[in-house]
């Protein structure tokens, strides 16, 4: 028996589903178009995952990656995070897992599914390895959900003080047409300026080497910026805003 699918079912709310589906944009022509929900918030998911995670296989997370309900991809991608996460001594394990994520990508097509996987994940397996696998996502991913991966796995560098491929994965969504990736750049951008205000100064007053002498500040989209620099002191995040920074 499938136990997360199962306790999960268990957990349905039909009256929380309108909201959800709401939340996660799933009308006509909406990123989240024709997604389906169960009426399950993330905190019940959670707990369901800590208390099944153990209990399930990779034919569960098959079964579950697959549904078309919302909430029980998100499950299987929970779960997958704790069996990656507890196999620190197991190598073989943790490159299942991340053959296993990398291998739905398709099946992770929400924000949320990409925010509370890939950096947990992904980014945790990449931390002494090569990284052109989230250069390629950002430059050639098939779904903007792939690309998103490929600069929020960096969460974990930055957490690591490394902030380099943030900043170069940043350059390569620039003039992403989504603000659904405008969000997560600025959002990444303003992580790693918690950790290095000057280096996040200097990627934004600076020029991309293929785009004559603007800085990036003025090329970037406005939502992107907003997100950078958020926690800037109001006089000089004003100054980005109206473009005067120095």
């Amino acid at each position: 028996m499938n136990v997360l699918r199962t306790q999960m079912l268990a957990h349905a709310d039909p009256a929380q589903v309108a909201g959800l589906a709401r939340f996660f944009k799933t009308g006509p022509g909406q990123y989240g178009e024709g997604d389906k929900f169960l009426g399950i918030k993330v905190p019940v998911t959670r707990a369901v995952v800590k208390d099944c995670w153990r209990q399930t296989s990779f034919e569960d997370l098959e079964e579950c990656i697959a549904s078309e309900y919302h909430e029980l991809r998100l499950a299987a991608l929970l779960a997958l995070v704790e069996i990656f996460r507890h196999a620190k001594k197991a190598p073989a394990l943790q490159q299942q897992c991340v053959d296993f994520y990398l291998n739905h990508t398709d099946r992770i097509n929400n924000w949320d599914l990409v925010d509370l996987s890939c950096y947990p994940l992904l980014g945790e397996w990449l931390l002494d390895r090569d990284r052109t696998l989230l250069y390629d996502l950002a430059r050639d991913g098939k779904t903007l959900w792939e690309q998103r991966i490929g600069i929020v796995s960096t969460m974990t560098f930055i957490r690591h003080g490394q902030l380099a491929d943030t900043f170069a994965i940043a350059d390569i969504l620039l003039h992403h047409p989504h603000d659904l990736i405008h969000k997560a750049v600025g959002w990444l951008l303003r992580e790693a300026g918690k950790r290095d205000k000057t280096a996040l100064e200097a990627f934004l007053r600076h020029a991309r080497p293929d785009r004559a002498s603007l800085p990036r500040y003025w090329q970037m989209p406005r939502t992107a910026l907003r997100y950078a620099i958020e926690r800037f002191p109001e006089p000089e995040r004003q100054s980005y805003l109206v473009g005067h920074a120095h």
